[in-house]
């Protein structure tokens, strides 16, 4: 099948030819893990998937990305310092079969963990989510209960539109809260022995 036979002659401009390779992609509810790994492996696009259906996440802004470094070199000292291994964005971590999340920051307290895989993670030890401001429920709500499911001991949860870091720890297969802390106070790990951080630096990160 030659060029000519796949797009036609007028598919000239982006617009077109974008449309046409939409319409190649399987609709919504039908996409197979394969069809979402293949997808992924070859996009740096942010993409979530859940029993067929796929779930594109916005583009990161500069306030999201100023916490999300912060964040990261504290996270990724204590774990190197100890270790473990951390992190970030874009890194599937598969939740179950059908199901991929895709963490702010995942970190796994020993390097040789099996659950690393080269394509994805099947687990980790810690996630840490900044909450977007485009839909705030996929981090505070949606989140909770699939890293739960996923049996992740412990999920921080940083919030900017209210200024706070939830720390929440697993206990019999559910999140309950470590602690949720505020501008001034010091947010703490269950899980990393004598890890800190204080909240306002990290909110305020730039």
């Amino acid at each position: 099948m030659t060029t000519e036979t796949c797009v036609p002659a007028m598919a000239t401009d982006q617009a077109t030819v974008d449309d046409l390779v939409l319409d190649l992609l399987p609709e919504q509810g039908a996409w197979s893990e394969e069809e979402y790994l293949f997808l992924t492996d070859h996009t740096n696009r942010l993409i979530e998937y859940t029993d067929g259906y796929i779930e594109v996440l916005p583009v990161p802004t500069d306030e999201h990305q100023g916490v999300l470094r912060l964040l990261y070199r504290l996270f990724d000292a204590w774990f190197e310092a100890h270790g473990g291994l951390a992190y970030f964005a874009p890194l599937r971590v598969r939740i179950r079969p059908g199901k991929y999340r895709e963490p702010d920051i995942v970190a796994v307290l020993t390097k040789d963990d099996a659950r690393r895989q080269n394509r994805f993670w099947s687990g980790a030890d810690l996630a840490v989510e900044v909450v977007s401001k485009d839909k705030p429920a996929r981090d505070l709500v949606d989140k909770v209960g699939d890293y739960a499911e996923a049996g992740i001991p412990e999920y921080w949860i940083v919030n900017p539109l209210n200024g706070t870091i939830t720390v929440l720890r697993l206990h019999d297969g559910r999140y309950v809260e470590h602690g949720v802390f505020g501008r001034g106070q010091r947010a703490t790990s269950v899980l990393l022995a004598g890890f800190a951080v204080d909240v306002s630096s990290v909110l305020d990160a730039d």
